[in-house]
């Protein structure tokens, strides 16, 4: 089942943030970025989502995946292929 809606939560100074966008944009995978520094209602609604507060989180129709390295990114992404 192909994704509808895919948003990644980040900070911009976080590694492994800018490791999930290239690994997205890699596929050739669309995704909203949310800033969670600057962003504040992002950052809340990231912390509701996930239950913490580390970077990236991913929302892929209302499936989340918090704190990640993109190996864990490559399983968790195998569900919507």
């Amino acid at each position: 089942m192909k994704p509808t809606s895919i948003r990644l939560f980040v900070k911009p100074y976080c590694g492994w943030c800018h490791e999930a966008k290239d690994w997205l944009d890699e596929r050739g995978i669309k995704y909203d970025e949310l800033d969670v520094i600057s962003d504040g209602a992002a950052r809340r609604e990231m912390r509701e989502l996930s239950g913490q507060t580390l970077a990236p989180t991913i929302d892929v129709d209302g499936e989340i995946l918090a704190d990640f390295d993109t190996g864990q990114l490559a399983k968790f992404w195998k569900q919507f292929e």
